[in-house]
């Protein structure tokens, strides 16, 4: 894979600005494989050229995203003039799932004490918890919606 497409795929896909350093880190040994001998400096300097390279060519308007410096690091957004259709589709998305209090109550048991019963359930949180679980499909539901298998 050539370095140009390692970087489009290491600044798509770090979730918070990347820096030249994390970026060396990653691709250093493609680079020392392709070129051999080539000194740290030389890699710095390469990969600061095809970085530019990236920028000039994806701030051009025929793209929907950018590649831009952000203090020193480099960030992958939306470009200006698709913000309209990303916020269009991020509202389009439904809303977190909200749980009740005593489901969360109930799933934190399950969660923190698994495996566990109905009546252990209750017996921890003083109350009858078959209502909760009654409006679960199964109590292993409630176990995926913790992120439990």
């Amino acid at each position: 894979m050539s370095l140009r497409a390692q970087l489009e795929a290491i600044i798509y896909a770090a979730e918070t600005p990347i820096s030249l350093d994390q970026i060396l880190s990653l691709v250093k040994e493609s680079l020392l494989a392709e070129t051999p001998g080539i000194d740290a400096a030389e890699m710095k300097s390469r990969l600061r050229a095809t970085l530019e390279e990236l920028i000039a060519d994806y701030s051009g308007a025929s793209h929907g995203i950018e590649i831009r410096q952000v203090a020193g690091d480099t960030a992958c957004p939306p470009s200006p003039s698709s913000t309209t259709w990303v916020r269009a589709f991020a509202k389009s998305l439904k809303p977190p799932f909200r749980l009740s209090l005593p489901a969360l109550e109930t799933l934190a048991v399950i969660a923190y004490k698994q495996p566990v019963t109905v009546p252990e359930i209750s017996e921890i949180r003083g109350v009858d918890a078959g209502g909760v679980i009654a409006t679960c499909s199964t109590a292993s539901s409630l176990r995926q919606r913790a992120g439990r298998p």
